[in-house]
């Protein structure tokens, strides 16, 4: 396979363990899958896509996989530059995870139409960055190392 397949593989197979994970825990909190999807796509659209049904839901999780997408970029971009990153993905995929966590409280959702203040409740900060560093930057991480390993 080539690079870029391996990365998008990557990328997709985080993507949706991420969103699996934030769907469950939502859930466990009382929040329907389509109504975290609609605050996923707020990031893009404000408020209004907290009433924007099923295709403002759908939009959220095409935009979570376009997110996915490009940190697995960056990722092999990144790896590129600094091989090692890909030669010790299980260390370095655990620090991408943490990176992007932090990155997508303190940048991008502040910088965004995300109508809600971004919060740091304990229990779903820790999850939340364990499942960043787990089942989000890991994946990236390990399939970026096989898509630069030598033929």
């Amino acid at each position: 396979m080539s690079a870029a397949l391996v990365v998008l593989l990557g990328g997709l197979i985080a993507g949706a363990l991420d969103i699996l994970f934030a769907i469950s825990f939502a859930a466990w909190n009382g929040t329907r899958p389509v109504q975290l999807l609609q605050i996923v796509a707020s990031g893009l659209f404000g408020k209004s896509a907290l009433s924007g049904g099923l295709p403002m839901a759908a939009m959220g999780l095409a935009l979570h996989f376009l997110l996915s997408l490009l940190w697995a970029g960056l990722f092999l971009a990144a790896a590129w530059l600094r091989p090692a990153l890909a030669q010790s993905p299980y260390l370095y995929g655990l620090l991408f995870g943490v990176l992007v966590f932090f990155a997508m409280r303190l940048v991008v959702l502040p910088l965004s139409a995300f109508p809600f203040p971004v919060s740091f409740k304990p229990l779903a900060t820790v999850l939340d960055l364990l499942s960043h560093m787990l089942l989000f930057g890991l994946p990236i991480a390990l399939a970026v190392r096989r898509a630069l390993a030598p033929a």
